[in-house]
């Protein structure tokens, strides 16, 4: 295995933690403390509670990783339950 080789996982945020970290629940059962990659915080993609996301981690270190991709959910249509409803757009007469 190469030095630059990392693992992908996917998982689900289970809380979220100060300082753009998360706690990350994989579908094997185990936590791990996981920060936002540079391209989400760069696209401003917001990570929430729930979340499915996909997290990178290096085989050196299998307790923290690095969160590359957050699913859309299956209705991508229907509003986040808690949600505020979202206002048409604004339209000039």
């Amino acid at each position: 295995m190469a030095k630059e080789e990392l693992i992908t996982f996917e998982g689900e945020v289970v809380e979220v933690l100060p300082d753009a970290r998360y706690r990350v629940k994989l579908e094997s059962g185990h936590e791990i403390v996981a920060y936002t990659a540079g391209k989400m915080k760069k696209n401003r993609i917001k990570t929430l509670a729930g979340d499915r996301v996909t997290v990178e981690m290096s085989p050196y270190d299998l307790d923290k990783g690095r969160l590359i991709f957050r699913h859309k959910e299956s209705g991508s249509g229907a509003p986040r339950p808690g949600a505020a409803p979202r206002r048409p757009p604004f339209r000039r007469r």
